[in-house]
């Protein structure tokens, strides 16, 4: 009998202590037996979710509507049958985007999976605020091609006349002299400004890019939540074949380049399926070589040499303003890599980056 008494109390500290936690944690969680039956909630998943004390014992069949998320009943029973963690990115239809992991809570005695524990954390305005990083990375990138290409090409023939009007004779020319040395000043003035804006990025408070080692699998972990709403629309499938990860960059730049090419695969798919979308990563000599591959329109080949042109649309039926392969193929050559295209149209397209890999 007192075994059996400290047995029952052992299991009322247990039950108190996990209550305990239940009361007091910050995160949305939902504890859902094998049969599928709600049994416990924490208070920040009834307010988020609009539980109530009575949904408690209840089939998650019949509450399923308060979250807003059509398989999630096919997720939980996918961990029970498998025993495996899923994790994954949801946008409920109220707009919001979660983090939602299904544990199975395993009954170590049986080794049988007895539930599972699941918890909800919001990242919606991660999702906002990756999408606005991605804009404002490429304004910054067309800023400084605009600044580095278009202006230095005009200062550059403004230098030879500069030349030119020093050869000139200067009778009757009093203010010659002067005016000279004010454009000049001028043109002075501008070279350093692109100087600062594009070379000179180490003072305190600019923006520096830093080259830091990178896990590809980050970066394109990143690249999903930015496109979430997009590959939730299109139905769009990523699958992956990392055989390389790990590169010595900087991270604005590969996400800029990961970002453009899945987002094209994406924008420019072929209205009679739904988009397939393979990146694989190895190595091959010095370089990291990126493939992305898709099943989209694809693009003709007398199209093919100057979709990596600013302005150019791989289709003019799509949206975009036709700088984001002219900024990859700029990111990718200044780094000492390249960029090539194989592509059919009506079958799909397979961009391949060759990224130096730094010792």
């Amino acid at each position: 009998m007192q075994n059996k008494a400290e047995q029952i109390n052992a299991l009322i500290e247990l039950n108190e202590e996990l209550e305990n936690y239940f009361r007091n944690t910050i995160i949305p969680q939902l504890f859902v037996d094998a049969h599928l039956i709600l049994r416990k909630f924490t208070p920040p998943a009834m307010r988020q979710f609009s539980l109530k004390l009575a949904d408690v014992g209840r089939p998650i069949a019949d509450i399923k509507e308060n979250f807003r998320f059509p398989t999630i009943i096919e997720n939980i029973q996918h961990v029970i049958d498998s025993g495996d963690v899923l994790e994954k990115e949801i946008q409920t239809t109220d707009l919001r985007w979660y983090q939602m992991n299904i544990l199975p809570y395993i009954v170590q005695r049986d080794k049988k999976t007895n539930g599972v524990i699941i918890t909800f954390v919001e990242i919606t305005m991660r999702i906002r605020d990756l999408k606005e990083q991605e804009k404002l990375i490429a304004e910054h990138e067309l800023l400084l091609d605009t600044i580095s290409h278009d202006i230095k090409t005009p200062l550059t023939s403004l230098g030879l006349t500069i030349e030119m009007l020093r050869k000139l004779p200067e009778k009757d020319m009093e203010r010659f002299p002067v005016l000279l040395e004010k454009v000049e000043n001028s043109l002075t003035k501008m070279q350093q400004i692109i100087h600062e804006l594009t070379d000179s990025r180490e003072q305190e408070h600019r923006y520096k890019a830093v080259e830091e080692l990178l896990d590809f699998e980050h970066i394109l972990e990143d690249i999903r939540l930015t496109l979430a709403p997009q590959i939730n629309e299109s139905s769009a499938k990523i699958k992956t074949d990392i055989g390389f990860s790990e590169i010595l960059y900087i991270r604005r730049k590969l996400r800029s380049i990961i970002y453009n090419l899945v987002n094209n695969a994406i924008k420019y798919r072929s209205s009679e399926r739904n988009p397939e979308i393979l990146i694989k990563t190895h190595q091959e000599g010095d370089f990291m070589v990126i493939a992305v591959k898709d099943n989209g329109i694809g693009i003709g080949e007398n199209n093919l040499t100057g979709i990596f042109g600013k302005y150019q649309r791989i289709s003019q039926s799509g949206d975009g303003s036709g700088i984001g392969l002219y900024l990859v193929k700029e990111i990718v050559g200044a780094s000492g890599g390249r960029i090539t295209v194989d592509s059919k149209l009506g079958e799909g397209s397979i961009f391949t980056v060759y990224l130096k890999i730094k010792g």
